[in-house]
């Protein structure tokens, strides 16, 4: 087995390797932020005015999973907006975080606008896109409440516990997350709400018990109206 380098001198090793003419390069992910876990990789953002579009790509190089995010240097910015439009920074914020491998001269600028959309927040729902997020998160809520299978339960309740955390955060113009980053997401804007949250879902997947569950969502429904069901209506013609 390939011995594993230290997480800074794998990652130069690796954009010299590969990208031996690029102008910038960084390091990004739970290395960086102090997180990592025995299943961590490296994630290595390029800046490379040679490549034609932005890629991505795997690898498995002095003992790490090495995860490439390449770009040139402007079709990072098309990744830039797309995370804005779904509220999810991904590139924008391995950015920011970041540890330089090399830079010549153009990494300072790209942290900046980086940082800058992160600071802006993402763009605050709409009245019509609130309602609608209302009637998912109803329509979630009735299917445990009304839900006899466990089978069943466990992934209504994984649904409605993503529904929820989407809806606190995006109301309050936060960014979200998918997966594990749903969680810290939350976590990372209220602590004593996700604490509530994790323990309502604790409580349903020991004992079977939605009583917590279904309190925490109506509770987080409440300041805007509510449940919403009678009423709901999209695509309808005018004046039918």
């Amino acid at each position: 087995m390939q011995a594993k380098l230290e997480p800074i001198g794998a990652a130069k090793t690796f954009v010299r390797t590969h990208f031996s003419n690029c102008q910038a390069a960084l390091l990004a992910g739970s290395i960086v932020r102090g997180e990592a876990t025995a299943t961590s990789d490296l994630d290595i953002i390029i800046f490379d005015d040679t490549l034609v579009s932005s890629y991505r790509e795997s690898f498995i190089e002095s003992g790490w999973h090495i995860e490439l995010f390449a770009h040139n240097l402007t079709s990072y910015r098309a990744f830039f907006e797309q995370d804005y439009r779904r509220a999810i920074p991904s590139l924008p914020t391995m950015v920011s975080e970041g540890i330089i491998l090399k830079d010549s001269g153009v990494i300072t600028d790209i942290k900046h606008e980086a940082r800058a959309l992160l600071d802006s927040g993402p763009e605050a729902w709409s009245d019509e896109t609130i309602e609608m997020k209302r009637y998912f998160l109803t329509d979630a809520l009735d299917d445990l409440i009304g839900c006899t299978n466990r089978a069943e339960g466990l992934f209504i309740a994984g649904t409605l516990a993503t529904l929820v955390c989407e809806f606190i955060l995006r109301t309050n113009r936060q960014w979200i997350g998918s997966s594990k980053w749903t969680y810290r997401a939350l976590d990372r804007y209220d602590a004593q709400v996700a604490h509530e949250l994790t323990d309502a879902l604790e409580r349903y997947y020991q004992t079977n018990d939605t009583e917590a569950l279904i309190r925490f969502v109506d509770e987080t429904l409440s300041p805007f109206g509510g449940r919403l069901f009678a009423g709901f209506s999209r695509g309808k013609p005018n004046g039918t």
